[in-house]
């Protein structure tokens, strides 16, 4: 058994296609028949053909097994929906329908309403009137209505009305992913970070998840009694020793480990790896050792890994795990990433998992340490920035957590990129690993040891980071910056990573600015950032990030998103339209989480 076989053994939301008409027979009726099922149809041939679910495998679609013009009807759909498991639904029509009738009344599904622009039919006066209605019953609605107007007879799907669906597709069914799963608190609060105080109640009533928790003494357990595959764990190690190189020991001589002592520690990190997954998903292979509990796992989505100091001053950090289970490969191949947050920072999971959810790559977890001025890089190294960093950079660096996928060393049309891991081929892989060594962990930080993935981005990568907050009276916000990973010449970065911790990866950014709030300049950016460390994605997809947090009722309080790529329920609109930021607030406030 594969461990795609037993994590993936639940299915995936599917989404709903609701054709809706005008319910009147005798003519009006029969003469939409056909071009309503064609929309319907050609709606769900387009997202199957170019979304894909986390293993690979194209989004299914269930289209109402008939029109809907009126209440019973509507009924009937929504009971295939909930059969089929539908977590999503988008409504289509040509022509008028009866708004209350026919409109989709599940309140924790997001729902979209496609009116196709078209004078014959008309089209556009059942979106206004449904979306008009969904507001009324506080249950709000996507509005989709393409700009240009089409025959009565046009198959096609116009490109905006394309690029919305699509849009509003991956963030309702990142929404509906999340929903049911688990956040896997392994330990407690690391160092005093705020992101690590698990709030229970956000996630239930924002995402729909539980919380799951376990000491991390359940690690020292589980390695003690050997709960883990043992027949794994030799292959796991064999593969390391090939592929996994040991950098250079950074620590003074007089505290740097024996080679028996490093042997040792990357025994344990390795079981360490197995272990956190198997809490994470469970594997079968743990009941034929007769540990039936244990391989059940908790359901985790995502986790986090508290470390920092009860574990570390005492044994191997995390790092190693960390980077590895969130890299799209590892000793049995290629795969979608184990999210595991460092220090147990959850919020920060949480931005890992949108942007996991939106793109199926690998997140790169990093503290947003340092912005560097074209100024001060020119003083301290008489490099003048240039090209994306021109204004300035920011230096993305944590513990050695970051997915190996974050060297950039995959490629698409000759650029650097991050993929899906059904993209990516075996060289890419290698060239992954070739780009990483793992440098013994700095002892004054981890006394216990470990080892650190020590990489550099590549740059001219279009990113994006992101980072949810918790704000007491408030709630959860969200900021978006999207930008560039920047090269900088050699000797620049060996002498602005020496000023830190070159044991650890570096990526460097450069936010787009322009010119107004919090992307004023680059300095601005760090200086709005609301917590110590970032999720940074591959793509920029702050337009999606801003749709699926609408659906969630959470707002963005900072983005560099064109105002045109936005897309928000229409209800939206109602709180305000000459200042989207505070009607996003105001909205979110009213409608409320989206399970509570």
């Amino acid at each position: 058994m594969t461990h795609s076989d037993y994590r993936y053994h639940q299915p995936f939301p599917k989404i709903g296609i609701r054709p809706t008409i005008d319910g009147r027979r005798k003519g009006v009726r029969e003469s939409l028949e056909e071009q309503t099922m064609r929309m319907a149809t050609s709606v769900a041939e387009l997202i199957s053909s170019e979304l894909r679910y986390a293993d690979g495998s194209p989004v299914e679609c269930v289209v109402a097994e008939t029109c809907i013009g009126g209440v019973a009807e509507a009924a009937s759909a929504a009971a295939l929906f909930s059969r089929s498991n539908v977590g999503v639904t988008i409504t289509v029509t040509p022509c008028w329908c009866y708004g209350t009738e026919t409109m989709d009344m599940s309140p924790s599904i997001p729902t979209a309403i496609w009116g196709f622009n078209g004078t014959e039919r008309p089209g556009a006066v059942y979106l206004a009137a449904v979306l008009s209605a969904h507001a009324q019953k506080g249950i709000p609605a996507f509005g989709i209505y393409g700009e240009d107007v089409q025959d009565g007879g046009d198959t096609t799907i116009p490109d905006d009305v394309r690029d919305k669906l699509l849009r509003f597709s991956r963030a309702g069914l990142a929404a509906a992913t999340m929903k049911g799963q688990a956040y896997l608190s392994i330990g407690s609060v690391s160092m005093g970070i705020a992101g690590s105080i698990v709030n229970d109640s956000f996630f239930q009533e924002y995402l729909g998840m539980r919380n799951e928790y376990v000491d991390m003494s359940e690690l020292t357990r589980r390695i003690e009694e050997e709960i883990y595959d043992p027949e794994e764990y030799e292959r796991a190690l064999a593969w390391v020793k090939d592929y996994c190189s040991e950098g250079t020991d950074n620590n003074p001589e007089h505290l740097q480990s024996d080679r028996k002592r490093k042997d040792d520690e990357w025994e344990t990190v390795v079981k360490m790896t197995q272990i956190v997954r198997d809490l994470m998903a469970g594997n079968p292979k743990l009941a034929s050792l007769g540990y039936d509990e244990e391989a059940m796992g908790h359901h985790a989505i995502v986790s986090g890994f508290q470390g920092q100091r009860q574990w570390t001053d005492h044994a191997p950090n995390g790092d190693f795990l960390e980077s590895i289970l969130n890299s799209t490969f590892d000793w049995n191949g290629k795969r979608a990433p184990y999210l595991v947050a460092t220090e147990n920072d959850s919020l920060n999971g949480v931005s890992m998992l949108f942007g996991s959810l939106l793109t199926h790559t690998a997140q790169i977890f990093a503290d947003v340490r340092t912005y560097w001025s074209p100024d001060s890089v020119k003083r301290v190294t008489g490099h003048q920035l240039e090209g994306h960093g021109a204004a300035g950079i920011l230096h993305l660096i944590n513990s050695g957590s970051a997915a190996l996928d974050g060297t950039g060393e995959q490629t698409r049309d000759g650029k650097p990129v991050l993929k899906p891991y059904w993209e990516i081929t075996d060289e890419e892989v290698q060239s992954c690993l070739k780009a990483t060594s793992w440098r013994p962990a700095s002892v004054e930080y981890f006394r216990g040891g470990g080892y650190s993935a020590d990489f550099l981005t590549k740059g001219g990568m279009p990113v994006t980071m992101t980072r949810l907050n918790l704000v007491k009276g408030l709630g959860p916000v969200l900021q978006i910056a999207q930008g560039y990973t920047v090269d900088l010449p050699e000797h620049v970065h060996d002498t602005l990573d020496q000023r830190t911790d070159p044991t650890w990866p570096s990526t460097w950014f450069a936010p787009i600015l322009t010119g107004s709030g919090a992307f004023t300049s680059v300095y601005e950016v760090m200086n709005q950032w609301g917590a110590n460390h970032g999720s940074i994605s591959y793509g920029h997809i702050g337009a999606d990030l801003i749709t699926l947090a609408s659906m969630l009722r959470i707002p963005v309080n900072m983005h560099n998103v064109p105002e045109t790529e936005v897309f928000r329920p229409r209800a939206w609109g109602l709180f305000g339209t000459s200042e989207p930021e505070s009607a996003d607030y105001r909205a979110c406030h009213v409608f409320g989480p989206l399970y509570r």
